[in-house]
């Protein structure tokens, strides 16, 4: 596999605009793409998210998310953790903790229901 292979997750968004300021907060710039604002594409740094809309989806029953592997899940969660996101519900973000199957990692809730689980491997 060559070193530009990757795999960028297609993530559902009930509006577009709204999940562009949610990303936002967390440090991810990009912009809403096609001439009905039905796709957009977020990065931050080497990380890249996209999003097509989905008026229908039901945060509280949404299976969609993504695992994003960083060099420091430490110092991501202290950024993420600054956008003032609670600990419960939908937005949320989860405490960072050491895991059992070798990973240092937490997860955040967007408010589309999507779940992020950011880690490392310690």
């Amino acid at each position: 596999m060559a070193a530009t292979d990757l795999a960028i997750p297609i993530l559902p968004s009930r509006d577009i605009g709204a999940t562009l300021a949610f990303y936002r907060r967390l440090g991810f710039e990009g912009e809403a793409h096609a001439a009905d604002a039905g796709y957009a594409i977020l990065t931050r740094g080497t990380l890249e998210l996209h999003f097509f809309r989905h008026p229908t989806v039901v945060p509280a029953e949404s299976s969609a998310g993504c695992y994003l592997r960083v060099a420091d899940a430490g110092a991501i969660h202290r950024e993420f953790a600054a956008a003032g996101l609670p600990r419960h519900g939908i937005p949320r973000i989860d405490a960072l903790e050491d895991k059992p199957w070798g990973l240092r990692e937490f997860a955040i809730v967007d408010p589309d229901g999507n779940l992020l689980r950011i880690g490392q491997v310690i």
